[in-house]
């Protein structure tokens, strides 16, 4: 005979293999499926114990937060992003922030590898090797802390309980709008990859028959954009290092 928090597990599990695949489909090829897996059952039964039924919660909306934060924390614990593809990142951040105060405008692909010193297919490889760079969670850029509450006792979970802190609200809502204008400032093309894939929920081979474009030319630009939004966000003094808090492997 089975309990309710078991009922639960057996039944939102599939449920931690689709959010496992939505993050490895965005990571670097050194990050193990399986890892995700198990850091994000962990996650599942976490959920399980502290919800509470309420009329107006979704225990799959509140247990996929959960698997989600487990995974991440998994991430974050194994240092999951090599220092090659950081490198490659911060390379391409500096002559993006050049460029952007030298032309006043976002720099194209061709005017990055000019200023990096190289042919444009040799950018666009670096593009694709940076893969799995990140700024931020996206939903971050869109929870609410009412919706971070939602189907959990936010006075018994610290997690919850710090966005009663007015000023971490202040911290969330100004990197927000950073954030927000950081987006706005991209090229037409990414900020459309960024909306097919954040807000619409594509998968990559989605988002390339959109965009008419190869699958791995989606994750070029989609490198391109997230690195055009850390130069942005660094120009106006917003620290995107991970060891900051607001971690890079937070957005994925």
């Amino acid at each position: 005979m089975f309990n309710s928090e078991d009922l639960l597990v057996r039944q939102y599990t599939p449920l931690v293999r689709r959010v496992a695949l939505q993050l490895v489909a965005r990571l670097p090829a050194n990050v193990e499926l399986d890892d995700l897996m198990q850091a994000g059952m962990m996650g599942l039964l976490d959920a399980a114990r502290r919800y509470r039924e309420m009329a107006d919660a979704q225990f799959e909306t509140y247990a996929t937060t959960r698997i989600r934060g487990a995974m991440l924390d998994e991430l974050r614990s194994q240092d999951w992003l090599p220092r090659s593809v950081r490198s490659k990142s911060r390379q391409i951040e500096s002559a993006i922030h050049e460029l952007n105060h030298r032309l006043l405008r976002a720099p194209s692909e061709a005017e990055v590898a000019d200023e990096l010193g190289m042919p444009l297919e040799a950018y666009q490889e670096m593009l694709e090797e940076a893969r799995g760079i990140q700024v931020i969670h996206y939903e971050d850029l869109t929870r609410s802390p009412e919706d971070r509450r939602e189907g959990a006792d936010a006075a018994a979970d610290p997690e919850l309980s710090a966005w009663d802190n007015p000023l971490e609200r202040l911290v969330s809502q100004g990197l927000r709008s950073a954030l927000v204008e950081a987006i706005q400032s991209l090229p037409e093309r990414e900020q459309l990859l960024l909306s097919l894939q954040f807000e619409h929920d594509l998968n990559q081979k989605e988002i390339s028959l959109a965009l008419g474009v190869t699958e791995g030319r989606v994750s070029q630009l989609r490198s391109q954009a997230v690195v055009r939004i850390r130069a942005f966000l660094a120009a106006n003094a917003w620290n995107v290092e991970p060891s900051e808090g607001y971690a890079e492997s937070k957005l994925i």
